[in-house]
């Protein structure tokens, strides 16, 4: 078995992340390479189905089109690590980081783990793009204020998370055009990872 490695999808709402994170999931499950998925939008959405006082706030925050507060996808995604995590897998993040301090933090976790092979995807879409697929997309959240604003906080909160891997040594940072064809975006991601 080839050495684990560590991937982080990255980009505005509606670059592709998730769908890219399956492709090379199916990819490595074709070779039977153990993979750890850790999704933390999905981890927040299995959360609102929860009752209590913390789930009404952050359905509340997703209602209103903001960003989850750092601690609270910090908490799913290490949740995660803490209790489902060998050691062996392939690591694929999506949906985290969303801000400097979750790049800082995540960072943590890496040299706590021991993972050296770590590759940063970052696909890039413009504004126009990402309002066009996600106006198509049809979730609930995807009304005008919703898009917009997660678009705002993507450059806000997101680029300066994006920055630090630039100027960071430990990752291998690989920008990826992000508006070609699904195929054409998947082959070039395992071409700059070394996967082909």
């Amino acid at each position: 078995m080839a050495t684990p490695q560590t991937f982080i999808f990255i980009g505005r709402s509606g670059s592709g992340k998730g769908t890219q994170a399956d492709l090379l999931i199916k990819r490595f499950a074709t070779r039977s390479e153990p993979i750890f998925y850790a999704e933390t939008g999905e981890q927040i959405r299995k959360f609102f189905a929860v009752d209590n006082y913390s789930s009404r706030l952050a359905k509340e925050v997703s209602a209103s089109g903001n960003r989850q507060p750092d601690f609270m996808a910090d908490y799913m995604w290490s949740n995660l690590l803490l209790n489902k995590f060998e050691g062996t897998e392939y690591l694929i993040f999506d949906g985290t980081p969303r801000s400097l301090l979750q790049a800082q933090i995540l960072d943590t976790a890496f040299i706590f783990y021991q993972r050296e092979l770590i590759h940063v995807i970052a696909l890039h879409i413009s504004h126009a793009c990402a309002t066009g697929r996600l106006g198509k997309r049809g979730r609930n959240d995807d009304d005008e204020v919703g898009i917009k604003k997660r678009l705002e906080w993507y450059e806000k909160d997101v680029v300066p998370a994006l920055d630090y891997y630039r100027t960071n040594s430990r990752y291998h940072l690989i920008e990826i055009d992000g508006e070609r064809s699904i195929e054409d975006v998947h082959v070039d991601i395992l071409a700059q990872c070394d996967q082909t």
